[in-house]
């Protein structure tokens, strides 16, 4: 009976470990409800190798909640998009932070010959 439960158990571990990653992706949506206007963050000291992340406004259980601001790693050639909440067609969408090319010609600053140039490659 043990080795059933066990079976049984490491089975549907084994078939929740194969969920095609296309199910455990971000996914992009709108609101009908605007987001609460943002509280002042005092934003701490610089730190050498990092960059500052403003807080922002998220949805989650049905409702808005607060993100402090944080530090992340600097990326070198890039340049950090917080998340950020957009106003269109009567609807706020919300657009997932990440990291970006500084002049969104899809070539890294390190690598690029002109890298504030987007017309360049």
């Amino acid at each position: 009976m043990k080795k059933l439960i066990i079976g049984s158990l490491v089975a549907a571990a084994l078939a929740a470990a194969s969920i095609p990653a296309s199910a455990r992706t971000n996914v992009d949506f709108y609101l009908n409800v605007a987001p609460p206007v943002a509280p002042v963050e005092v934003v701490p000291a610089p730190r050498v190798g990092y960059v500052w992340v403003p807080g922002y406004y998220d949805w989650r259980y049905g409702r808005y909640v607060w993100v402090r601001g944080r530090y992340v790693h600097h990326r070198p050639g890039y340049v950090y998009d917080p998340v950020r909440w957009e106003y269109r067609e009567g609807r706020y969408y919300r657009h997932a932070a990440g990291w970006r090319d500084n002049d969104h010609d899809g070539i890294p600053n390190r690598y690029d010959r002109a890298p504030n140039n987007p017309y360049y490659h």
